[in-house]
């Protein structure tokens, strides 16, 4: 399997919580926008960037991720996003 499909494969302890989804806004007050990541982590590659004001709707699907210290919400789309930079 290829390095990029390991990443997208999600092991089902590392979710722990699935929600509806919702609406929320890009805030990040440092950077002015996000950046959207091909999995939950800042170890994934970045798919695409965000500005701030910016409307996405989440699945509702978080991940806590370990080796950084984020929570992470999938987008609608398959990215993810740092959940604290979205409200």
């Amino acid at each position: 399997m290829d390095e990029k499909k390991k990443k997208r494969m999600l092991d089902d302890e590392l979710l722990d919580n699935v929600v509806g989804g919702v609406k929320m806004t890009v805030a990040n007050p440092n950077a002015g926008y996000i950046n959207c990541r091909e999995g939950p982590g800042t170890s994934y590659s970045v798919g695409y960037s965000l500005n701030n004001g910016k409307t996405v709707r989440t699945t509702g699907r978080t991940v806590y991720n370990d080796n950084d210290g984020y929570t992470w919400s999938e987008l609608d789309d398959g990215y993810w996003a740092a959940s604290s930079l979205l409200e």
